[in-house]
């Protein structure tokens, strides 16, 4: 059995995504998120002339670069809110005393190019709750469809930041509408903004009756205003009587429109609160945080396909959900994530590697904060810990005290663009053999060698996969490489039950043939007439869409 305490450590946790389609803030809010909790003292810029210092969670330097994240980090800090009154008394959603207990989090900041939409959704797999943000201007967009789809999938409890306030976008009540019909879930207005763009005021926070007055600062935190009554004159004062009057009807209509917030509905992923703010003015980030810490879940139990795994249990089990590649330059070192799904985690104690039925024990668990990693001695249900990975895991590996266990949920991969790698520079092919096996492991592109000729081909689902794996190659690993095009249509893995007509298949379609990293037989058809016809010749073999059967 789990202590109290130990249970008490894993009801504070709280670990969440942040996923939006790219541009909307959602690396400018992980950021202020992180001043807030003291993680940080200055934030830093995605895209800034002006601030010197780069975001924490793209520690990448060609995302530093580019003002993209093409890569998951994982960040984890201690919170503790302010001691604000809810309803009368020091209480959180679930009527029990608040104000004293400090919240562990950790934030996931995705990746939103849709080349990498493949590392979110095995990053979702990993969370317990998700904070989508929305850029004011420009809406739901395609990404955020997708990636809410997901969340849905998995009944995931779902959060809505609409950013960038303090520039012209739409109206508020807009927002909302279409936020409910794009992405098909029910929204209840927690903060409210007293106008926006060149006129942006504040935001009334509903959810704890305060009021921010709007100070563009990019680097420090606000003070908040406490008023019980959104008609207490002082308001008007502040923000001047006409936009104190249409804040007052807008939240007589907000009451009016929107069912109260209902934290069940919330839990069951079918209701979303929605705050407002700019992130890159820290405006609205602190709303967003103290209402989150009270209301998100502590971690959900997992489903297995032997059984549910509950976080209470006082078992030890995870799951390896990404790989880095590379994350140390000094040491050509890679990084398993695991997501603990129940119990306690201790350094140096044996654990069950279900693939391999291994025992293996792991001296330097470590937590993150982006790239910078701790040692740590213990770890919970709920926490995204690292370990050193020298090729013993692959994605979806299972961790166990001793139970035979296999995580499921986590989406396959399947390329659409191939194309040939070959060495630039004849003096580093030993360097680019380790950075091509390395980078393949992290799962967001495929590796396969032809078996007709030995040549091997990069499978990706976006050009820009390939500006990444080449730029990584040249400034991680010191080498060179040149990309030769390949029209390709799809890869499949194959197998049958019949061996003869498959090694019949492999003979026939050998210009066709290759192999996958695992040494797995894949075919490589390069149009849809050829992969038919080959389905419609072999009755008897299975052609699998993805790695994963």
């Amino acid at each position: 059995m789990l202590s109290t305490n130990e249970q008490q450590e894993i009801l504070r946790r709280r670990t969440f995504a942040i996923i939006s389609h790219p541009d909307a803030g959602k690396t400018t809010l992980t950021e202020k998120l992180l001043l807030y909790g003291g993680a940080i003292h200055v934030a830093g810029a995605v895209k800034s002339n002006k601030i010197r210092k780069t975001a924490t969670s793209d520690w990448m330097e060609i995302e530093k670069q580019r003002g993209i994240s093409v890569a998951t980090s994982v960040m984890g800090f201690d919170y503790k809110p302010a001691n604000q009154t809810i309803n009368g008394s020091l209480t959180d959603i679930n009527g029990e005393q608040q104000g004293e207990t400090v919240y562990h989090i950790n934030i996931l900041d995705t990746p939103g190019h849709q080349d990498f939409a493949e590392d979110t959704f095995r990053t979702l797999t990993a969370v317990d709750s998700v904070i989508i943000v929305i850029d004011a201007a420009k809406g739901v967009e395609t990404q955020t469809r997708r990636l809410m789809q997901v969340c849905r999938m998995r009944k995931t409890p779902v959060m809505v930041f609409i950013n960038k306030m303090d520039r012209e976008g739409k109206d508020p009540f807009d927002l909302l509408d279409e936020v409910e019909q794009e992405l098909g879930i029910h929204v209840r207005p927690l903060s409210w903004p007293i106008n926006s763009g060149p006129r942006f005021k504040g935001v009334y926070n509903i959810f704890q009756s305060t009021l921010d007055l709007y100070q563009p600062d990019k680097t420090h935190v606000t003070e908040s205003l406490r008023f019980d009554d959104v008609n207490d004159p002082q308001i008007a004062e502040l923000v001047g009587e006409q936009d104190a009057a249409k804040l007052q009807e807008d939240l007589e209509m907000i009451e009016g429109v929107y069912n109260p917030f209902s934290h069940a509905d919330y839990l069951a992923g079918e209701l979303a609160p929605v705050f407002f703010g700019s992130a890159l003015n820290t405006f609205g980030v602190k709303e967003l945080l103290e209402c989150f810490v009270r209301i998100a879940p502590s971690p959900l139990p997992v489903d297995a396909v032997e059984r549910k795994v509950e976080p209470m249990e006082d078992k030890f089990t995870g799951f390896c959900f990404k790989i880095h590649a590379n994350m140390d330059p000094n040491h050509r070192s890679c990084i398993a994530f695991f997501k603990i799904c129940s119990g306690k985690f201790e350094r140096n104690t044996y654990y069950k590697h279900v693939r391999k039925g291994q025992q293996m024990r792991f001296s330097s668990p470590t937590c993150f904060m982006a790239q910078r990693k701790e040692t740590v001695d213990e770890a919970f249900a709920g926490d995204i810990i690292g370990l050193p990975d020298t090729g013993n895991f692959k994605i979806g590996d299972t961790l166990t005290a001793g139970e035979d266990l296999h995580f499921k949920g986590l989406p396959s991969f399947s390329p659409e663009m191939f194309k040939y790698i070959e060495n630039a520079d004849p003096m580093k092919q030993k360097q680019l053999d380790k950075g091509v096996s390395q980078l393949m492991d992290e799962g967001v592109a495929q590796l396969f060698v032809s078996q007709m000729n030995g040549r091997k081909i990069i499978g990706t689902v976006g050009q820009l996969q390939f500006e990444v794996i080449q730029y990584r190659l040249e400034h991680e690993y010191n080498a060179k490489c040149r990309w030769e095009p390949l029209q390709m249509y799809k890869a499949c893995w194959i197998e049958s039950d019949d061996a003869a007509e498959l090694e019949m298949f492999k003979k026939r379609k050998a210009q066709y043939m290759a192999f996958d990293k695992d040494g797995r037989d894949v075919f490589m058809a390069d149009s849809a007439y050829v992969l038919q016809m080959a389905q419609n010749d072999y009755k008897h073999i299975k052609f699998h869409f993805t790695s994963e059967f």
